[in-house]
């Protein structure tokens, strides 16, 4: 049976900002003294990774079934545990009479 997923409520994250330049040279043919400064821009790439791991649960059920008939198996003799003893049942087990 496949079960429909949840959704849950948006994260918003803030705006983000992003300034992009764009550089054009010109040229002033102009007889006066001219001054130039150079911009070096440093780029740097962030690389997100997203690993991933699996768990596995394995699950195990029983049942217990008591049957109102004969036993499939022998009853206990007196002396050899059954329904005596420690669980205040007299006249079986070990602390019976």
């Amino acid at each position: 049976m496949h079960c429909r997923p949840k959704v849950m409520a948006p994260i918003i994250h803030p705006t983000k900002h992003c300034c992009v330049n764009n550089y054009s040279e010109t040229i002033v043919p102009h007889i006066h003294p001219q001054h130039t400064t150079i911009v070096n821009h440093e780029h740097f790439k962030h690389q997100h990774y997203f690993p991933q791991s699996t768990s596995v649960v394995n699950e195990v059920t029983n049942q217990h079934f008591a049957s109102l008939g004969p036993a499939p198996f022998p009853r206990p003799r007196p002396g050899f545990g059954g329904p005596g003893g420690p669980g205040g049942f007299p006249g079986y087990g070990p602390f019976g009479r």
